[in-house]
């Protein structure tokens, strides 16, 4: 049976499709078929940062009105072949989501043999988030260490603990990670950032992962490919390492300590 994760935020800019492309494909790394499910209905972004923009035929609404197959509409990935796109429509209302229609296509992604259903949420709490968030079996909350940012995840914590489906059949509710993305070790020392305890002690729900702040995020978006993708690079790895954890195993957490540069560094005009 697939598991349906959405990618969820308050904020916008958070860094949320970012995540939605190197979990799944970090999923699909580890050897589940996955698919990545756009709802940001006349904005979409994520076929651009998985680079298949120019491969898209039929999307997500096609599919909910009964324009196309999902077959017609799937895009496999050029670099994992168990890791399958569902594009967002670019030119259609917010309202062309329906319940009826996105339960539809979950349950048939899920007769298709996906383990992993990652649905990338769009701010807020209009209709495409309400919709990504009504399914979710497990939601990623993204979030960057400033108090604007925290203060609207905790306004969706309360939105998927109250409007799911599993909270409207008194199921086991949603299982909640914390994505902490854009994390500055140094501005955090220096009083610039919430610190990872401070944002832990607002939230108060498991961290799955921390996500540095590196230029290489903007690399990977203008090549087309999920960050995940950069080896061993530190945002690759951070990814890599909180998938690790989603799929319960144990890592210690990385980039989130400030060793002060040594007298040497200072004078040699290390930062």
């Amino acid at each position: 049976m697939a598991r349906i994760v959405v990618v969820t935020s308050g904020k916008g800019g958070v860094g949320k499709t970012t995540t939605s492309a190197s979990f799944s494909a970090g999923l699909a790394m580890r050897g589940h078929k996955t698919v990545v499910i756009d709802f940001d209905v006349g904005l979409r972004n994520l076929d651009l940062i998985m680079g298949c923009e120019r491969r898209v035929v039929y999307d997500f609404v096609n599919v909910i009105q009964g324009e196309a197959t999902l077959n017609q509409a799937l895009i496999r990935d050029k670099q994992l072949e168990n890791l399958f796109i569902l594009p967002a429509s670019q030119t259609r209302d917010k309202d062309a989501l329906t319940k009826e229609g996105v339960e539809k296509a979950l349950k048939e992604l899920g007769e298709m043999g996906f383990e992993f259903i990652v649905c990338d949420s769009p701010a807020g709490i209009e209709t495409g988030a309400l919709m990504a968030s009504y399914f979710a079996d497990d939601a990623l909350v993204v979030t960057n260490p400033e108090v604007s940012s925290v203060r609207d995840s905790d306004r969706i914590l309360g939105i998927l603990a109250a409007k799911s489906r599993r909270a409207e059949k008194g199921d086991e509710p949603i299982k909640e990670f914390l994505l902490l993305t854009r994390y500055n070790a140094k501005r955090v020392a220096e009083g610039e950032m919430l610190s990872l305890k401070d944002i832990e002690d607002i939230l108060r729900i498991k961290l799955l992962g921390v996500i540095p702040e590196s230029e290489s995020v903007l690399q990977a978006s203008n090549q087309g490919i999920p960050a995940i993708h950069l080896r061993e690079s530190e945002v690759a790895l951070a990814y890599q390492d909180a998938i690790s954890r989603y799929l319960g195993e144990e890592k210690p957490m990385r980039y989130i300590d400030y060793a002060k540069p040594g007298l040497f560094k200072r004078l040699f005009g290390g930062k």
